[in-house]
């Protein structure tokens, strides 16, 4: 008998346990992604490149696997990376391979935890914003720990706490000669939505929101010349109106003093506005913004340049152009200081209107500028001195404009469908470009150019289609027969003065996808820089799977992606892309 109530017991476990684990995978999900991208690297006299940027690199490979899990309330990933070596442009420090990013996270709706790489943004970013972008090769994750409550209806409180990632360094050990100090990073912040906490104000026309974050960091002070703040706090403050068509939000964000790299050592307090008003009806919107930045660098390790490590992000509020000759100038937003303003306006013209035609016309116009801040001397000592390191650096009045112009783009595009097969998108750009500024060009002149564009396609049936784009940019000073120091450094010269481009492109759908192109720098007051840069591209496209391949030239230039940027040298030779998602 006792064997039999055995027997009779695991059989019981065991249908129960398979029950449970058939339940258990009926209701998980799994989905991810994979990409790489691969260059073969040739010499190429014609534009420059008489050697390797790295001695006997020839091939540059950068990829990425990631796989997410979800159960019900719970998820977990995995992101694997591997730059075998990385490509040209992209930082030496990603040369590697590994298991890059983890987490996993349980939220039922009242409460969520996550430990591991945390990805989140306060507001719009202003005193913390985690985020990857693979085109950038940049990722400041931050590997700890994240609780978000909600309390009752329309409130969310959050809390962060971790260190961030810096390329393949170790999180716990580390390592002081490699210069890696990174501070820990802890942050609150805290969202209210009345709509959805006060049933009056459910289905009200009036809508608002309110936030606040606080956010710091510790780190070790390592500087033997100044007596660095090895806390750091930060917070911020936000709203959210809204009335039927219109609406406005508005973020104020504070820093105590911050001595780092980025603003040479001093130890002004750091200050950001962005406000924001809009209105939108059918065929009409218009948006316009305005921002102001002081000394607002906020990275985990005060030594660190560029894009690394940074805990905040600094939104940018200029027009975002695709088009090859216009994004050769992309603004990135300026952490120290900056004025900012745009206007966008949207308009279409009704259909069957003497403009409109049978299809309307779609017309846009957009006006963004960048100014620096007005900077005075502060006393120091027996001395009066501007942006002294190991001083208060500065004063400067909230609202004081400088007039030193960092950029403007005032462009206007006109998008038409002329019939059931042609389509026509048309835009002029004028530029203002402080190349000195933005990329770091001593004593380079400004970019005052006229860029225009168009952009035709022609359906020719169901499956296939052409389109052509023709482009054109025209520099009103810097041009052939521009005067030039023989002994100054002309690297600001390789894209400067006159360009035209073209592209045609060949589109069977719903799979291929055939193009050649050039750039022609035919302006350029160099004479040597007068350079084609031909390219063919070949895309095949199968469901969720993206292959594309293409060679030629590619000029030197900056690779921006929301105000963040990375510099691209110029490079000739194979490229293929691969990447698919389930």
């Amino acid at each position: 008998m006792r064997k039999h109530l055995l027997l009779l017991l695991a059989l019981a476990l065991i249908v129960s346990f398979k029950a449970s684990a058939q339940s258990f995978l009926e209701n998980s999900q799994v989905n991810g992604a994979f990409q790489t991208d691969a260059q073969y690297y040739m010499l190429d006299e014609g534009i420059g490149i008489t050697q390797y940027e790295e001695e006997g690199k020839k091939f540059g490979i950068n990829g990425f696997g990631k796989v997410n899990y979800t159960n019900g309330n719970f998820t977990a990933g995995i992101r694997f990376e591997a730059f075998l070596p990385q490509m040209n442009g992209f930082r030496k420090e990603l040369k590697g391979v590994g298991l890059a990013n983890f987490y996993a996270t349980y939220d039922n709706g009242f409460i969520g935890a996550t430990v591991g790489d945390i990805y989140d943004q306060f507001g719009c970013g202003f005193v913390f914003r985690s985020y990857e972008e693979w085109s950038l090769g940049m990722d400041n994750a931050l590997r700890g720990a994240r609780i978000v409550l909600r309390p009752t209806q329309g409130v969310t409180l959050k809390g962060v706490y971790g260190r961030q990632r810096y390329y393949w360094a170790p999180y716990l050990d580390r390592n002081m000669s490699a210069d890696d100090t990174r501070g820990v990073v802890r942050g609150v912040d805290a969202e209210w939505d009345l709509n959805q906490s006060i049933p009056s104000l459910n289905e009200s026309k009036f809508k608002m929101s309110l936030g606040g974050s606080f956010v710091s960091k510790k780190q070790d002070n390592q500087s033997s010349l100044y007596n660095i703040p090895e806390n750091v706090s930060s917070a911020a403050a936000r709203i959210n109106l809204g009335y039927g068509n219109w609406a406005f939000s508005t973020e104020y964000a504070y820093k105590i003093n911050d001595p780092s790299a980025i603003n040479n050592f001093i130890y002004k307090e750091g200050r950001a506005l962005l406000s924001s008003l809009s209105y939108s009806q059918k065929g009409l919107g218009v948006v316009l913004q305005v921002k102001r930045v002081d000394n607002m660098s906020f990275k985990s390790m005060y030594t660190g340049k560029e894009n690394d490590l940074d805990i905040n992000f600094i939104p940018p509020i200029n027009y975002t152009h695709t088009h090859s000759l216009p994004s050769m100038y992309t603004y990135s937003t300026q952490p120290n200081g900056e004025m900012a303003a745009q206007l966008q306006v949207n308009y279409t013209i009704p259909k069957g209107t003497a403009l409109g035609g049978k299809y309307g016309t779609k017309l846009a116009f957009n006006m963004s500028q960048v100014n620096d801040i007005v900077r005075d001397s502060v006393a120091f000592g027996n001395q009066v001195g501007l942006n002294v390191p190991g001083t208060l650096g500065y004063t400067s009045k909230f609202f004081a404009v400088s007039k030193h112009r960092f950029f403007r783009d005032i462009n206007f595009e006109i998008d038409k469908k002329i019939s059931k097969d042609w389509h026509l998108t048309a835009q002029y750009i004028n530029l203002y470009y402080d190349i000195e500024t933005i990329e770091g060009h001593s004593n380079a002149p400004a970019v005052k150019a006229n860029i225009g564009f168009l952009d035709v396609t022609y359906k020719i049936n169901k499956r296939q289609s052409l389109r052509l784009e023709l482009q054109g940019l025209w520099e009103n000073e810097v041009h052939k027969g521009y005067e030039y120091d023989e002994d100054e450094d002309l690297e600001h010269y390789q894209k400067r003065g006159d360009w035209a481009a073209a592209l045609l492109e060949y589109t069977i759908s719903p799979h291929w996808s055939f193009s050649i192109a050039d750039k022609w720098n035919y302006g350029n007051p160099v004479e040597e820089y007068r350079d084609h840069y031909f390219t063919g591209t070949v895309t095949y496209i199968h469901d969720a799977t993206r292959i594309m391949l293409s060679g030629g030239r590619q000029s030197a230039g900056v690779v921006c992606v929301g105000g963040v940027c990375r510099k691209v040298p110029a490079s000739s030779g194979v490229t293929l892309t691969v990447s698919t998602s389930f």
